[in-house]
């Protein structure tokens, strides 16, 4: 594939005519790809569904997507790992996963290191990626992959704001963005978690929170600040107008976690199951295809945070789960035992939760320096 011109320089009209030609391949490419079929190589035939069996065969994506699902690993895994694996066929010439190997992999990720400058953890995230394709979906289990070098992550301590600090952002936000980080803050929640929480796993006569199906699965209690319980009660009266109004529509239905739509056909409608924080429209699920109304979107929350850090005057860099790191080293800091706060942050080693020690007391691991003696 080519442009050529008869003679002289090109006009405007030959130059986009060609860059439309080279969009039309790169699309034919991915489309291959995705269906499944030749991967328009040297073959005459590349590309051409030669039976209409093929043709109703899934694409390796569609595999890739299936196979994820089984495990029921996050939409954010699914997405991550399907981007991996498509920048990695793309860059290997559209050749399939099956007719490369170790060397193709290694050049790939040192690309990513050498070339793409990355960091540890997302070199992994792709070598992880293409483990999964070859394991888990072209079944090839082969000695190489347990050679494959993993990028070593260095350990980074956590960035945390102090008591001042955190009140002066607050102080800085409004609205729901202000509730949403005032309870990340209060309760140790990780950010999707607080998000996707359920207007039955607020227990207010209990001053309690219910985290469902956390990191690694796993459920565990935390505390619900008293300070905001007014705020959060509001926020469940306006959950229920809005699931009322979408009911009233014929919607009303809540996405339920893995197979309880089917065993409770009634429950998504119920009101218990709604989102605490749901968003201001509706939108289309890219799983089911169906027309919901999700949880409140958490680059809304980012970009506040991004905007109270700067009229504060903070000069850390920080995130929503800056006011996890934080709400751990504070409670550390009024004397909680570790193994009590291990529990609240759902931690499956204490030893991760011992890395908030470092800002026990004074800096610098709590030792005075000689020149403040």
């Amino acid at each position: 594939m080519c442009c050529r011109w008869s003679s002289g320089n090109p006009t405007l009209n030959q130059g986009i005519s060609c860059w439309l030609t080279c969009l039309v391949w790169l699309n034919a490419c991915e489309y291959a790809f995705e269906c499944g079929v030749g991967m328009l190589g040297n073959d005459k035939n590349a590309g051409v569904v030669s039976d209409v069996s093929d043709s109703l065969k899934p694409g390796l994506i569609d595999v890739v997507r299936s196979r994820i699902r089984t495990k029921r690993y996050s939409l954010r895994t699914e997405q991550a790992y399907t981007g991996w694996i498509r920048r990695f066929i793309s860059s290997n010439g559209w050749r399939h996963p099956r007719e490369m190997g170790a060397v193709e992999v290694e050049s790939f990720l040192s690309s990513l290191a050498v070339e793409g400058a990355v960091a540890a953890s997302t070199q992994n995230q792709a070598l992880s990626a293409l483990l999964f394709l070859y394991r888990e979906v072209l079944k090839i289990d082969l000695p190489w992959m347990d050679a494959v070098f993993r990028a070593k992550s260095q350990r980074r301590l956590p960035t945390v704001l102090s008591v001042e600090e955190v009140r002066r952002l607050l102080a800085m936000m409004e609205g729901r963005p202000w509730v949403l980080a005032s309870l990340l803050y209060g309760s140790g929640m990780r950010l999707m978690e607080c998000l996707r929480l359920r207007v039955k796993d607020l227990d207010f006569a209990r001053n309690e929170i219910t985290v469902r199906d956390g990191k690694g699965g796993k459920d565990r209690r935390t505390m619900l600040p008293r300070s905001i319980e007014e705020e959060l009660r509001r926020e469940v009266a306006r959950a229920r107008v809005l699931h009322h109004q979408d009911l009233e529509l014929g919607f009303g239905e809540t996405l339920l976690p893995h197979a309880l739509a089917r065993k409770y056909s009634n429950a998504g409608r119920d009101f218990g199951w709604q989102f605490v924080f749901p968003a201001a429209r509706r939108s289309i699920d890219p799983r089911t295809g169906g027309e919901h109304r999700h949880h409140f979107d958490d680059a809304v929350l980012s970009r506040a945070l991004k905007r109270a850090r700067a009229a504060s005057g903070i000069t850390k860099s920080l995130s929503a789960h800056t006011l996890r790191h934080s709400f751990a080293t504070h409670l550390l800091e009024a004397g909680y035992d570790i193994r009590t706060i291990q529990e609240l942050l759902g931690h499956k080693d204490v030893a991760t939760t011992q890395i908030y020690t470092h800002v026990l007391n004074r800096g610098g691991r709590g030792v005075r320096s000689p020149l403040d003696v």
